[in-house]
């Protein structure tokens, strides 16, 4: 499963899910930019990257403000001239039940997770239509599925972003360019190691395989969507949750 020499942009990428999906982009061949905010640990996946024999380029990136997405796919640009593949990963929560949700608190979430993620796919659109090849992976939820009390912001951007990727699909498959979905459940990183012990033993009764999903598990979805062999998938939604929505 090559995608050798592509350039991929991975946003979210210093840690968790976003850091797995660039070491597995970059392992499959793949040349990677990294971008998030903190630029320091974004650095500490470049040299691990680096030391690999592999390229990576390293772009700070708010996700929540047009004019820093701009910048930095400008300055990919620059050092590329194209971005293949481009997975939306970064996101934000700002949980609390919807009667005292306060609104600033669903405008970043949104602003974050669902316009981010559309004006990251923006950036790209033209260049990979000119190319005629491209793949866009948004990394969504399971929780935008099944619905989760306390997150109806990040559900609603979530779900959103299912949307997104099925109208994407439809506008771009003419052009070479498939726009697929990837859904975690609960993965263990730094978000669900807090998760207090009788909640994660209730989570990890409604996973029938019994067990949290790896950033890797869902890495590995991401580098197939992004690969030749899925050429004839698009539109789709991939669970990678252990069985817990179905």
């Amino acid at each position: 499963m090559s995608i050798e020499n592509r350039i991929a942009f991975v946003t979210g990428a210093s840690r968790g899910i976003g850091r797995a999906c660039a070491l597995a982009l970059s392992s499959a061949g793949a040349r990677v930019v990294l971008a998030a905010r903190q630029v320091d640990k974004l650095e500490q996946v470049a040299s691990e990257i680096r030391a690999a024999g592999k390229d990576a380029f390293v772009v700070p990136v708010d996700l929540g403000a047009a004019d820093s997405i701009r910048a930095g796919f400008s300055k990919a640009a620059k050092e590329f001239g194209r971005i293949d593949i481009l997975v939306n990963n970064a996101a934000i929560a700002k949980d609390g039940l919807a009667v005292r949700m306060k609104q600033e608190d669903w405008d970043a979430v949104l602003a974050t997770n669902l316009t981010g993620a559309f004006l990251a796919t923006q950036q790209v659109l033209l260049g990979m239509m000119r190319e005629r090849w491209g793949r866009i992976i948004n990394i969504t939820s399971v929780v935008a599925e099944a619905g989760n009390p306390g997150q109806a912001n990040y559900v609603a951007s979530k779900a959103g972003l299912i949307g997104l990727t099925k109208s994407l699909a439809q506008e771009m498959a003419s052009r070479g360019i498939t726009v697929n979905a990837v859904a975690p459940g609960f993965i263990d990183t730094d978000m669900t190691q807090g998760l207090a012990p009788e909640l994660k033993e209730k989570v990890l009764a409604a996973i029938p395989l019994k067990r949290l999903g790896t950033p890797q598990d869902v890495a590995a979805a991401v580098a197939f969507l992004a690969s030749e062999e899925a050429g004839y998938i698009t539109g789709h939604v991939l669970n990678v949750n252990g069985g817990m929505y179905m």
